[in-house]
Order: C-alpha cells, then sequence, then structure tokens
C-alpha cells in the first residue's frame, strides 16, 4: 500500500492492476526520486492519446496498452496533450481523463487542480470496476 496522497490531500487510491501501471509496477501512481518523468497522473488513455504518444517518442501500445487502458502517465506528456488540444492539434478524446483519487498530489507541482478537474472521470475502483 502506498503512503503518498492523492490530489485531495488524502490516501492515493490503487488504481490498476490489469495492466499492472505505476512508477514501481505496483499499481499506484505515486512516484520518488528515481521518477524523472513523475508518472503521477491516473490517466485513462484513448486511441488518440496513444498516437499522439507515440508521435512524441513514447509508444505506449509496445508496453501493450489499448484505448481504455489506465495507466499512470508522466505529468508533462499529459500536459502537453492538454497544449496540443488546446492549440486545435488533437480533439477532446485526445487529452487522458483522469481519476483525481488515484492522481498523487505531486501533478499538481505541473497541472492546476482546476484543470485536472475538467478531465475527471467519476473514481470507480481499481481496474474500472
Amino acid at each position: 500500500m502506498s503512503s503518498a496522497l492523492n490530489v485531495f490531500k488524502k490516501p492515493l487510491k490503487l488504481f490498476s492492476t490489469q495492466p499492472m501501471t505505476g512508477f514501481y509496477r505496483d499499481g499506484y501512481c505515486h512516484t520518488g526520486p528515481d521518477d524523472v518523468g513523475n508518472h503521477a497522473v491516473a490517466g485513462i488513455v484513448s486511441d488518440e492519446f496513444l498516437d499522439y504518444s507515440a508521435k512524441q517518442g513514447n509508444n505506449l501500445r509496445a508496453a501493450g496498452l489499448t484505448g481504455g487502458c489506465r495507466w499512470c502517465l508522466c505529468t508533462t506528456r499529459w500536459f502537453q496533450a492538454l497544449e496540443a488540444y488546446r492549440n486545435s492539434e488533437l480533439g477532446p478524446n485526445g487529452v487522458p481523463r483522469v481519476d483525481l483519487d488515484a492522481t498523487e498530489e505531486s501533478a499538481l507541482k505541473k497541472i492546476p487542480l482546476e484543470t485536472l478537474q475538467a478531465f475527471a472521470v467519476k473514481s470507480d475502483g481499481v481496474n474500472g470496476k
């Protein structure tokens, strides 16, 4: 179990074990000093985002991801997708939806809570069940 806190300063919720996600591959989107990418955003990826990420040099499909998968995303990559959407380079589905209860508070260093809330999904348990 993680001792990290989510964006609401409550205990971080387990996000996904199918596929096993997180920098530490323990199902949590918590980070540490070795995680230079800050894999703190609990995102539900779309095919459009996966295409975008691959074009940026990070082919998440190689890790077995498909549209609808739950994955701990690099804070910067999520923010880049948001900026691409704002610049009309991505459609609205290109920005992964976010499970705020499973997103570590460190994401707030780069992304305001209000922005994450605009893309939030209802927290519905581990693996979306």
